[in-house]
């Protein structure tokens, strides 16, 4: 999860880069009294990945409704991974593994307890349908290479 933190966005594979998008999109649109899905609803369509927001939605609800700590998203445009994104980066990377013992470990610091079952089962829901439209999380990490290449341009 730590691997992730202060990475610069670049340094995520495209999977990476649309599940932190995402993830911002919504808190953004939460922030701001939207409605989530209407407000993610293009994105998703256009990466052809609709059939994984009503699980993401449900996900992201219930971790931003049911944390023991508040949970702050980087805006949309910022560069860098923040320490709350790393965290669930890590957790959606364990998930699309089946590492669900890991992420209910990690999600009984973070969460109300009774709301790891209903989180896990949102989130392996969307990560198949993200892995069915080509979004595969299970390999999730920071890559030096996609770092070293968006320096040397």
């Amino acid at each position: 999860m730590y691997a992730f933190v202060d990475r610069p966005v670049e340094s995520l594979d495209n999977s990476g880069r649309f599940l932190l998008w995402a993830m911002r999109g919504w808190a953004q649109a939460n922030g701001q009294g939207h409605c989530p899905p209407q407000a993610l609803c293009r994105g998703f369509a256009s990466a052809r990945t609709l059939a994984a927001l009503p699980d993401f939605h449900v996900a992201m609800a219930l971790i931003v409704s049911d944390a023991l700590e508040p949970v702050d998203l980087a805006p949309v445009p910022c560069r860098s991974i923040a320490e709350s994104e790393a965290i669930l980066l890590g957790l959606w990377r364990d998930v699309a593994q089946a590492r669900t013992e890991a992420a209910r470990a990690t999600l009984a610091l973070i969460i109300d307890p009774d709301s790891t079952g209903p989180l896990v089962n949102a989130m392996t829901a969307a990560a198949t349908r993200l892995a069915a439209a080509g979004f595969g999380l299970e390999t999730l990490s920071p890559s030096d290479t996609h770092h070293q290449e968006s320096r040397q341009s």
